[in-house]
């Protein structure tokens, strides 16, 4: 296993924030967080979610965190750590994968804990990573993927100004059965008018 020191120097070092929030790397002595986030939120997370089941157990939350350095690695992805700035409480996840060098495009996901619903958190988070990913990164284009029932990720897309480009027939897998799903993008002229 990892030290704490250890999964930061081998995981990403951006760091994002605002007057609220701040994104960070996760770190080894985020799990018993993590973990109390998830079980908080089974219920929301579990719909749209494949890795939230109910036998999400801090094993689980274990082995996401040890994998954060071969995910940087193998596949580009950037996990971030959502904080609340006044609290220091970890309040959920958001970050980029899917990534496609050659056409400098991205996946942008993120999740909530329940009891951090409704303040903005996750539209604050999508800002930062997106204005990170197509600036900074080098990205021209992110997407946003939300299941056609998922309106509360719909709304986060909407709220930051992602187009909408239309519905994806049986785009998304979630515990075991395909879903259709809403397409939204951002790219860098979107994100210069933030």
């Amino acid at each position: 296993m990892h030290a704490a020191a250890d999964i930061t120097l081998a995981d990403h070092t951006v760091t994002l924030s605002n007057e609220v929030i701040a994104l960070r790397a996760f770190q080894l002595d985020d799990a018993a967080a993590i973990y109390e986030a998830v079980c908080e939120s089974k219920n929301e997370l579990g719909r749209w979610l494949s890795w939230c089941h109910p036998e999400y157990s801090l094993q689980d939350t274990l082995q996401f965190l040890s994998s954060r350095a071969e995910a940087l690695r193998r596949d580009g992805e950037h996990g971030f750590a959502i904080l609340e700035r006044a609290t220091g409480r970890l309040v959920g996840a958001t970050g980029i994968n899917q990534v496609e060098p050659a056409a400098l495009r991205a996946n942008l996901g993120y999740w909530l804990r329940t009891s951090a619903l409704g303040r903005g958190y996750a539209t604050q988070a999508t800002k930062l990573v997106a204005a990170w990913a197509l600036g900074e990164h080098g990205l021209e284009r992110v997407e946003i993927v939300a299941a056609v029932g998922n309106q509360e990720s719909q709304r986060v897309a909407i709220r930051v100004g992602a187009q909408r480009e239309g519905i994806a027939r049986a785009r998304l897998r979630v515990h075991g059965v395909q879903h259709d799903a809403v397409v939204f993008s951002l790219t860098r002229a979107d994100v210069a008018s933030w």
